[in-house]
């Protein structure tokens, strides 16, 4: 049977041009999306992803599997309300191929909602939302940081191995600070513990006085705390000044003093608190990544700029495993969520549902750093309630 020659040459012409077209792609920057707070409560925690992230891009000579990084901003305001229309500024108007963030767990759902309907990736490289890697979950969503069950988990597993019996919580009255209590309760209780009441106040409402008067007359065996950012340098000081560090016993989840020492100065000190990072982790990779942070930055890491940093290397994974092809969406993913990250944290996993299994770290405060005391959870899994891929 004779070919048709005018077929065999469009068909040729075709492949030609498709194989062409597909190179073209492959040499486009790959445009990320950071949507991270640049003002108001967690805009220090911002700018330490954003320049964790870059400095793994950087490390890398600017490209991600022969592909060049362009980055396109969006100021996320810390504020729900504002959080679809802010987003979609990065996927409609801006068309990126990647979102990465955010802080604030609020936010980060809608972010979260968003690239599912639209199908864009998603890296989270903080907001703890249990329902990102719970009911919400998606293959094209992945997470470089905690789930807020983790740290509140965590710290509870090691006060009721320290034998206390009656705690009080207190945290800001939203998604993050809520589901880290739970977290707490959960593990406290299963030790032997009870958790007497939580207190709680408005986001981002700062006056302690009344809650802590009432902690100061419960006389609690333990407080468990979860702030962040400006909240927790305030509330911390504000615990220390009533007098209540010297009788009652503070633990938070790590957050309560990461990124905020300095701040916090001598009421801070000996504050133990639980996180999957430790200032001073002894390790090849981890003091490799200080210094180039420092080298970079002149200024030194916490675990925001490490998150930043793995989200980086959790997507250049996937764009790996796919020689920088985007369109082979199904693989990049796969990829992404088969990875092993070396992290300054220390090697990790992800979760079928897309979440860090992550040993999680007793901390001491001591000076400007979070000292590393030990493994308060080994590997601790997400239980990723509601997920169903």
């Amino acid at each position: 049977m004779r070919l048709n020659p005018f077929v065999t040459t469009l068909a040729l012409t075709f492949s030609a041009l498709t194989s062409l077209s597909a190179q073209a792609q492959n040499t486009t920057p790959i445009k990320v999306g950071l949507m991270l707070p640049a003002t108001g409560t967690f805009a220090a925690l911002g700018s330490m992803i954003e320049s964790g992230f870059k400095l793994y891009v950087q490390e890398q000579g600017g490209k991600l599997a022969g592909r060049e990084i362009q980055y396109f901003k969006v100021d996320d305001e810390s504020e729900p309300s504002k959080a679809t229309d802010n987003v979609n500024k990065l996927i409609k108007r801006d068309n990126v191929d990647v979102l990465v963030g955010t802080v604030h767990s609020g936010v980060a759902l809608a972010m979260a909602k968003a690239a599912k309907d639209s199908n864009t990736l998603l890296i989270v490289p903080n907001a703890g939302a249990d329902a990102i890697t719970g009911a919400m979950c998606a293959p094209n969503i992945v997470r470089s940081s905690f789930s807020n069950w983790q740290p509140g988990y965590s710290t509870g597993v090691v006060a009721a191995q320290k034998g206390y019996k009656r705690a009080m919580t207190i945290t800001w009255n939203y998604t993050a600070g809520n589901e880290t209590v739970k977290g707490f309760t959960e593990a406290f209780e299963m030790g032997g513990g009870k958790v007497m009441k939580g207190l709680t106040l408005s986001f981002p409402n700062v006056e302690f006085q009344a809650l802590l008067t009432e902690i100061a007359a419960q006389k609690p065996d333990v407080v468990f705390a979860f702030f962040a950012g400006d909240g927790a340098v305030k509330f911390v000081k504000d615990y220390a000044a009533a007098g209540l560090n010297k009788s009652i016993p503070l633990f938070g989840s790590g957050f309560l003093t990461d990124g905020t020492l300095e701040a916090q100065g001598a009421a801070a000190q000996g504050l133990f608190t639980t996180l999957h990072y430790a200032d001073n982790l002894d390790t090849p990779r981890n003091n490799a990544f200080r210094k180039s942070f420092a080298l970079t930055y002149k200024a030194n890491a916490d675990v925001y700029a490490v998150q930043g940093y793995d989200a980086a290397q959790i997507l250049a994974a996937g764009l790996k495993a796919v020689n920088g092809d985007l369109s082979k969406r199904e693989a990049l993913t796969a990829a992404m969520h088969k990875t092993t990250v070396d992290s300054p944290r220390g090697k990790f996993t992800l979760s079928p549902a897309g979440n860090p299994v992550q040993d999680m770290y007793l901390r001491e405060a001591k000076g400007i750093n979070n000292e590393f005391r030990g493994v308060a959870v080994k590997a601790l899994a997400d239980p990723a309630r509601g997920c169903k891929l």
